[in-house]
């Protein structure tokens, strides 16, 4: 029996800013239900691809396709429709608005169908009871732990089929990340396809099914998990052997 079609597949994707291309012919898959980690060093383009994968910066070649159909210069409303979610580096929350006012603006795409939207914002504030306890408060007063896990949730208020997670642990105590990567585990189990970019390879490693490994904008390895963990070249970049040398992150 032939093997499902990718939710996702980036093939000889190439993308920059202005005159200064940073992903230089980029492939890889993520299957539906996997956690697919993309790590490598600052400079490598990981963002930048996320972002490619979106239409946050523009594709010069190649191709994006989610399910099984190119994705070509998305729309963020249209993206969200089609089940599709990116929560980016830096949490970019509406500081003055509360926590509750956050997530329902991640509800925009469901439109007005009130019980729709109360039965996701159960779901995501089981997932991270904190944000309950906290509706009333401004984002802006929350901890860095706090602020990301309203990011995600706000993402998960659509519903997405696919999401998207740039450096979920930067900046994190170990505790926080640790609730955070639980949650994503849990999510998991539910259905919900991930795409990871993580500076921590070892512990993104470690929750994904297959990852990647950029290097100054183009892929250079790719597999199981467990098999990159043990490759000897994953763990010179753990260890910070290799610092980027290509432009963008």
């Amino acid at each position: 029996m032939p093997e499902a079609a990718p939710l996702l597949r980036v093939a000889s994707l190439r993308a920059g800013y202005g005159h200064v291309e940073v992903l230089h012919g980029v492939d890889l898959e993520v299957r539906a239900g996997e956690l697919v980690a993309l790590i490598g060093a600052n400079g490598a383009g990981k963002s930048t691809l996320l972002k490619a994968v979106v239409g946050l910066v523009p594709v010069r070649a190649g191709r994006v396709e989610y399910e099984g159909a190119p994705l070509a210069a998305p729309r963020p409303e249209r993206l969200l429709r089609r089940g599709i979610a990116l929560v980016p580096e830096g949490r970019r929350l509406f500081g003055p608005m509360t926590v509750r006012e956050n997530l329902l603006l991640g509800a925009y795409s469901l439109g007005r169908r009130r019980s729709l939207v109360a039965g996701r914002l159960a779901e995501v504030e089981a997932l991270f009871p904190v944000l309950a306890e906290r509706a009333g408060q401004p984002a802006a007063t929350l901890s860095g732990g706090e602020q990301q896990m309203l990011a995600v949730a706000r993402a998960l208020m659509a519903a997405p089929r696919l999401l998207l997670l740039d450096e979920p642990s930067l900046g994190l105590a170990p505790r926080v990340v640790a609730e955070i990567f639980a949650a994503l585990d849990r999510l998991r189990a539910d259905g919900v396809t991930i795409l990871l970019v993580e500076q921590d390879a070892r512990l993104a490693l470690r929750h994904a099914e297959r990852g990647y490994v950029m290097q100054t904008g183009r892929v250079v390895l790719g597999g199981p998990a467990a098999d990159l963990l043990a490759d000897e070249t994953v763990q010179t970049i753990y260890l910070g052997a290799w610092r980027g040398e290509g432009e963008g992150r």
